[in-house]
């Protein structure tokens, strides 16, 4: 909703409009290419025996969470339970970006556009990350009882 909120008050791109059905319209296009992305991940991901989830560096220094956060936004755990890249995340999101030129207006479908949203998705991997890495330290130093 943020990034449809976003362009509606940028009224980008213009075919859509700076309206209520233009926030319908990008927040649309951008819920089908999330899910088109998710799918192929999934898809992929299943049968190369990706395991999707992050998981945590606890008890780790600062700097030792900080490079996990890094690693798996690029790495996945395998069923053997080593780390390698991950293909599954990457091709869905590439792949979804390009797929989604299909129904994005022409001013945003081009190649340039498809690899510009591909290179948010891994930002916001590593974002997305960032928090569960460390939102259960700040909430348990936060909230804290006494």
């Amino acid at each position: 909703m943020f990034t449809a909120g976003l362009g509606t008050a940028r009224n980008s791109p213009r075919e859509y409009g700076s309206h209520w059905g233009g926030f319908g319209d990008r927040y649309g296009t951008r819920l089908s290419g999330v899910a088109t992305s998710n799918a192929i991940q999934a898809a992929m991901g299943a049968l190369w025996g990706e395991d999707p989830r992050y998981f945590r560096a606890t008890g780790q220094p600062f700097k030792g969470r900080i490079k996990n956060v890094v690693v798996m936004t690029f790495a996945a755990r395998q069923p053997d339970g080593d780390l390698a890249p991950a293909y599954a995340r990457h091709v869905g999101n590439v792949g979804g970006n390009f797929l989604s030129n299909a129904w994005r207006a022409d001013s945003h479908s081009g190649v340039g556009d498809a690899f510009r949203r591909a290179a948010l998705g891994i930002a916001g991997k590593m974002g997305s990350n960032a928090f569960a890495e460390f939102w259960p330290s700040i909430r348990k130093h936060l909230f804290h009882r006494k």
